[in-house]
């Protein structure tokens, strides 16, 4: 079964489409067939002005009007789309998710910053790892952060919080924001075993890219700030040149990693592990889910 997902960011529109088989022992298997990004940008509107520009619509619905062909072209049988913290910010969300169903098919759901945490802990990496350790999900998206905390193989923490790479750029963030992250954290993981970090979004993925790091190895926190003070001290341009970086990435890596070294730091994680996964990965997962119980009938 070929399923798609859609994944509305406050920075990137992203259209994953993975083939699910299963194997011998009846547990799916999830193939990565296709991965496409468009950098629409949508939280640069919202988060000054509390709404979606009309050059931002029309750009937002050709990419879903692509993604649909795409979507189409793949003869994939169910999709589910989300959008996430620029999205929940928008006073005209509305009219544009009825503009986007009525010219695309596809239906939009606007999702919460809680969900937002669980579908990312939907992709269950840290169940296959040591019950020695606790693990943190840390996804840094544009609008916002979402934190899940996991510990003797229970989750008991997932929270979001809207410190994201736009706002901080925009200097939307304020102290009372960040001391409510720091205290969260530290208050959560007191008493638990060492926490290890999992780190999701294009930022820490670049960020892993550039380290050539074998897959599977963790970065250490250490390397993390080394490239925070390497990256903040180049001026964006010479960042785009040197390290390779798309303009709509060299911008917003830098107050990603600040994301991660903080929540880090506050946990006392002197690890992060970078499998590869988003919101887009546990779309398909959660989709894959109400499949299986009947929740969703795919097309024919």
């Amino acid at each position: 079964m070929i399923l798609a997902a859609i994944d509305i960011g406050s920075n990137a529109a992203r259209l994953l489409i993975t083939k699910v088989t299963t194997d011998n022992k009846g547990k799916p298997v999830f193939t990565k067939m296709n991965l496409v990004r468009v950098p629409l940008r949508l939280g640069f509107d919202v988060f000054e002005t509390n709404s979606i520009s009309p050059e931002k619509i029309k750009m937002f619905v050709h990419t879903m009007q692509s993604f649909r062909y795409m979507i189409s072209a793949y003869q994939a049988e169910a999709v589910k789309a989300c959008a996430t913290s620029a999205m929940r910010d928008a006073q005209n969300a509305d009219q544009i998710i009825q503009q986007i169903k009525k010219e695309t098919g596809i239906q939009i759901e606007v999702i919460s910053g809680d969900m937002e945490a669980n579908l990312i802990y939907e992709n269950h990496i840290a169940e296959n790892m040591d019950t020695n350790h606790s693990y943190m999900y840390i996804d840094v998206g544009g609008g916002s952060t979402e934190i899940s905390f996991f510990s003797n193989g229970i989750l008991i923490f997932k929270k979001s919080f809207n410190i994201g790479t736009i706002r901080l750029l925009k200097k939307l963030v304020t102290d009372i924001e960040w001391e409510s992250l720091k205290n969260t954290i530290k208050a959560v993981t007191k008493g638990h075993n060492e926490v290890v970090a999992i780190g999701s979004g294009g930022n820490i993925n670049k960020i892993f890219s550039i380290s050539r790091r074998k897959d599977g190895k963790p970065l250490p926190l250490e390397l993390l700030k080394d490239y925070y003070k390497e990256l903040d001290a180049v001026p964006l341009q010479d960042r785009i040149e040197k390290y390779g970086l798309k303009a709509d990435r060299a911008d917003v890596i830098v107050p990603a990693l600040q994301i991660y070294v903080n929540v880090m730091r506050w946990a006392n994680a002197s690890e992060i592990y970078v499998p590869k996964i988003g919101l887009a990965d546990g779309l398909i997962q959660h989709l894959w889910g109400e499949i299986k119980n009947k929740k969703i009938i795919p097309a024919s």
